[in-house]
């Protein structure tokens, strides 16, 4: 399933997840949801000062690791 409609098919009014939805999504902590974001491997914003996460990172984020990993 393409990523964009992944995130759809899951919650369709979500445009951005706060960090600990988007963790929960990736079942990872909180803590390694931000090293993700802090080393760019997982798309965020701020949004008036609050950090956000687009709702199709978290799937676009497993795609790449899926693909490096099938590459290696």
């Amino acid at each position: 399933m393409e990523t964009a409609h992944l995130a759809e098919a899951i919650e369709p009014t979500l445009v951005l997840l706060t960090v600990e939805e988007a963790a929960r999504r990736l079942q990872v902590g909180r803590t390694v949801c931000y090293r993700l974001i802090s080393s760019g491997e997982l798309e965020s914003l701020k949004v008036y000062g609050l950090r956000r996460v687009p709702a199709d990172a978290p799937a676009a984020y497993l795609a790449r690791r899926r693909a490096e990993q099938r590459a290696a």
